[in-house]
């Protein structure tokens, strides 16, 4: 008698407000390799960072009902520094069963590696405005000053640059400025990168940037806690079939589906009736 077929491993499912989130994916796939990926982008509700607290904390808690039920996987990256910040315990409350890995501002490591004792958050004034992002400078960042910088543009121009559109220096100089303090002859060192968008701009940054310093990207260790969770298939090297795109609106533009083919993902593009999730 053949043995029963062997079931196929459940995909990991990377959850952000736009394309943000494919920083950790690229990320996650170097540490998960038997791994497939579902990357889900809430483009219909983009940008987070406009959102009140409550319809928001809604919204995921509605989106995330249709998407577990939807795709089964085998545990959840919410690849969103804005909406894990809010609701991260609301979903695992919600759904106690998944294993959610979240993403919340690198203020520890960022105190530990800082020099000056000047450090800089940036990110959307909606992480700024979270009592989790209050808690973790507390906990961590007690004995340094840290100066949070808050942008309603950031993520809209890393959107629009990584589908290839121009930005202009000076708009970006203009974000980035208020991050650089001096203050008793010491200099911010580090900039923690609060929101998964903003590594697309990491060149810009480092180019514009008045002096150097050390631009702290979240991504790598975002997998690196996923790889910790979710448990390794020892007799899987090479996952089966292509990793999904899926976008909340149901229409993302060709030069969205052109980015998303360019990093390996098959776009669901049905009609916006059909792609709820």
């Amino acid at each position: 008698m053949p043995p029963p077929p062997r079931l196929a491993p459940k995909p990991v499912l990377i959850f952000d407000s736009g394309i943000g989130g494919l920083t950790v994916l690229r990320e996650a796939r170097v540490l998960m390799p038997e791994r497939n990926f579902i990357y889900v982008a809430d483009d219909a509700g983009f940008p987070y960072g406009a959102w009140d607290e409550a319809p928001l904390r809604a919204r995921l808690l509605h989106l995330f009902a249709t998407i577990l039920e939807r795709h089964d996987p085998e545990a959840v990256i919410v690849a969103c520094n804005t909406a894990f910040t809010l609701a991260g315990s609301d979903l695992r409350a919600a759904f106690p069963v998944m294993r959610f890995i979240g993403t919340v501002p690198a203020i520890k490591p960022a105190a530990e590696r800082t020099r000056s004792g000047l450090v800089t958050v940036l990110a959307t004034p909606g992480t700024l405005r979270r009592a989790y992002t209050r808690e973790l400078i507390a906990t961590y960042a007690g004995n340094h000053q840290v100066h949070l910088v808050g942008s309603d543009h950031l993520a809209r121009m890393a959107e629009s640059y990584i589908r290839g559109e121009p930005l202009g220096d000076e708009a970006v100089r203009t974000e980035i400025a208020p991050c650089f303090v001096e203050q008793d002859g010491r200099r911010t060192d580090i900039v923690v990168l609060a929101c998964t968008h903003y590594p697309f701009l990491a060149n810009l940054f480092r180019r514009l940037a008045p002096w150097p310093v050390d631009w702290l990207d979240p991504a790598e260790a975002i997998a690196r806690q996923a790889r910790r969770i979710v448990p390794p298939l020892a007799d899987v090297t090479d996952p089966a079939g292509q990793d999904l795109a899926i976008f909340t609106s149901g229409q993302p533009d060709f030069a969205t589906r052109r980015l998303m083919q360019g990093f390996g993902l098959r776009v669901d593009v049905r009609p916006v009736e059909a792609a709820r999730l």
